[in-house]
């Protein structure tokens, strides 16, 4: 496993972090769940996601994936994102494959509500940069729009409901070309430093079977630009063995504008 990348980041990350003052923004953590926030990156700045992620797929099929993403907003409520898997190893059957996976940008728009409550909206395309068989898109271009609310509550608590909708580029035989996604994080500041999420998700697709997981996770502010993140999700689907473990950071890497 190659860990370079994200521990490249990592030193660069810390370094940065030493030397950040008072008065600069802080983080807005995407990862490591699967929903999104209605909120978007400090404006100006290009924020930074990796990680690492091990996905135990039963039947001894395993993945190993270090995702990447690079965050800029324009203002408050416009930005986009870049997100790719810079790595990725997949071995299923004796077989192994690796290389680089595939790429999503990303256009996001924030509607406020209030000081606490904030909709968002995304549209964005999957696109197949990665070898056959071990992107995390179908194999041919898939285009998604995204409604999010988000809202602060109780001083500590943050929650995060999306509701995807996906036209994917190319399905199994019988399975409908459209895909839903559901996805609700419930999250809880400990302190200035800790913090803990919980989430459940799912998706629908018609001909194929349904999904359901759940996540948790614990996040660590080293400082205002930088976040640590970790944790694992399961599969509740009966039967189903399938798990993830997983490790991040997320950078306020550097003002741009």
């Amino acid at each position: 496993m190659r860990f370079d990348p994200v521990v490249l980041l990592l030193l660069l990350a810390l370094a940065a972090a030493a030397r950040a003052d008072d008065d600069e923004p802080r983080t807005t953590p995407y990862r490591p769940s699967v929903s999104t926030p209605a909120a978007l990156s400090a404006p100006g700045w290009l924020e930074i996601e990796a990680g690492w992620q091990h996905d135990d797929l039963g039947g001894g099929a395993r993945r190993d994936s270090i995702p990447l993403t690079f965050k800029i907003a324009f203002d408050e409520n416009w930005g986009v994102r870049l997100g790719n898997e810079a790595w990725v190893r997949q071995r299923a059957d004796d077989a192994k494959r690796s290389g680089f996976g595939d790429t999503a940008l990303v256009v996001k728009r924030r509607f406020g509500i209030d000081d606490d409550q904030a909709f968002g909206l995304e549209a964005g395309v999957v696109v197949p940069t990665g070898k056959s068989g071990i992107g995390f898109g179908s194999g041919k271009p898939d285009y998604a729009v995204n409604a999010i609310w988000s809202a602060d509550f109780g001083g500590v608590w943050h929650t995060d409901i999306n509701l995807l909708a996906s036209r994917l580029g190319q399905t199994d035989p019988g399975a409908s070309r459209t895909q839903w996604l559901f996805a609700a994080a419930l999250s809880r500041q400990l302190d200035d430093r800790w913090g803990l999420v919980g989430e459940f998700s799912g998706t629908r697709q018609g001909g194929a079977e349904d999904s359901r997981q759940l996540l948790v996770a614990a996040s660590y502010n080293v400082s205002k630009r930088l976040t640590l993140d970790a944790g694992a999700a399961k599969s509740l689907r009966r039967g189903d063995s399938t798990w993830s473990a997983f490790a991040g950071l997320t950078w306020l890497a550097a003002r741009l504008f």
